[in-house]
């Protein structure tokens, strides 16, 4: 799912958020007002009196939007296919002031399938990736995004995601199609 837009909101019920970009966790209130400016990979970003606030998808009806399905893998399925699913869920984690997916911006620098060592059938996905600036307030934000989307996908039990700072990000990173998405040609 892509969208920019400025779509009038009232928050439903109480609902947890993360200011954006400062990743503090809040609650805003049922009947606050505001719009959402983007929903990408299932969260919402929304602008309610004066700030950017990041609600997580499973709290769309918060916002009277449908939560994401959950996700399914064929029977036996290898672990191709599980890493299959993890390049396409880790394109469904954005920063909540960039509309461009982690992937395409160049944050991730390694994604790994692995068999768990303590639950045989089960797997772990080890996760090598950093941030546009090193500062970033909403890093933590995103890797627990990272992990808990992977966790999503079945036989993933665990998942091992690593902030790193080397090499350091370079815009030169992001993919073809994201650098037209921001006028960077």
């Amino acid at each position: 799912m892509y969208s920019r837009s400025s779509e009038p909101v009232r928050l439903e019920r109480d609902c947890p958020a993360i200011l954006v970009p400062q990743g503090d966790e809040v609650e805003l209130p049922a009947g606050s007002v505001g719009y959402i400016t983007q929903g990408l990979g299932g969260s919402f970003t929304v602008f309610v009196d004066g700030n950017l606030f990041r609600i997580a998808g499973q709290d769309a009806d918060a916002i009277g939007k449908e939560p994401t399905p959950p996700l399914v893998l064929p029977e036996g399925a290898n672990d191709d296919a599980v890493e299959e699913l993890v390049w396409h869920q880790l394109r469904t984690c954005f920063d909540p002031e960039i509309p461009i997916n982690v992937v395409d911006l160049g944050l991730i620098y390694e994604a790994k399938v692995l068999p768990h060592p303590e639950q045989p059938g089960q797997r772990l996905v080890e996760v090598r990736m950093t941030l546009t600036a090193p500062g970033c307030g909403m890093g933590e934000v995103l890797v627990s995004d990272v992990s808990d989307k992977l966790k999503l996908i079945p036989t993933v039990v665990d998942t091992d995601v690593e902030l790193v700072f080397e090499p350091p990000w370079t815009q030169h990173m992001m993919s073809e199609a994201a650098r037209l998405e921001v006028g960077m040609f």
